[in-house]
């Protein structure tokens, strides 16, 4: 008997929604992240690309549990001499919610090409609605 190894021509690509309403950022980055890696199929195979379509609505009402919001910074460095940008959690989430959930799911991706083809699947909004009804998406409830 032979091992099954998952093909990405054959697959077939879902497409979910998760609502991040008062749950928190991580739990809801987890579930994203599974889905887009593919680890909740039966025929999960680590180095092919067999994941499926994420949305993420309600970003701007996850929630950071502890003091997160005061003691977290998202970091990045311009390149140039003294050039390291701060910001807050609480600013960061205030302004850009859908970048905090994006940040939070990219580095839960392997962190090579198909981490890299991953995060493109993922689609997140602020508030309520999005724009892919066409693909009727399956909700997914995260624990």
């Amino acid at each position: 008997m032979s091992t099954f190894m998952a093909k990405k021509e054959t697959l077939e690509r879902k497409w979910y929604v998760i609502d991040a309403a008062n749950k928190p950022l991580g739990k809801t980055a987890v579930a994203a992240a599974n889905i887009l890696r593919g680890k909740h199929r039966p025929e999960f195979t680590p180095h092919v690309d067999c994941g499926e379509f994420v949305i993420i609505i309600n970003a701007s009402k996850a929630v950071l549990t502890g003091k997160k919001l005061e003691q977290k910074y998202y970091r990045r460095h311009t390149g140039y001499i003294g050039g390291l940008k701060e910001v807050q959690y609480k600013t960061l989430m205030a302004t850009k919610p859908e970048l905090a959930m994006q940040l939070a799911v990219k580095g839960m991706l392997p962190h090579n090409k198909i981490g890299d083809r991953s995060i493109t699947r993922l689609k997140v909004y602020a508030g309520a609605e999005h724009k892919q009804q066409a693909q009727q998406p399956t909700p997914y409830t995260v624990d």
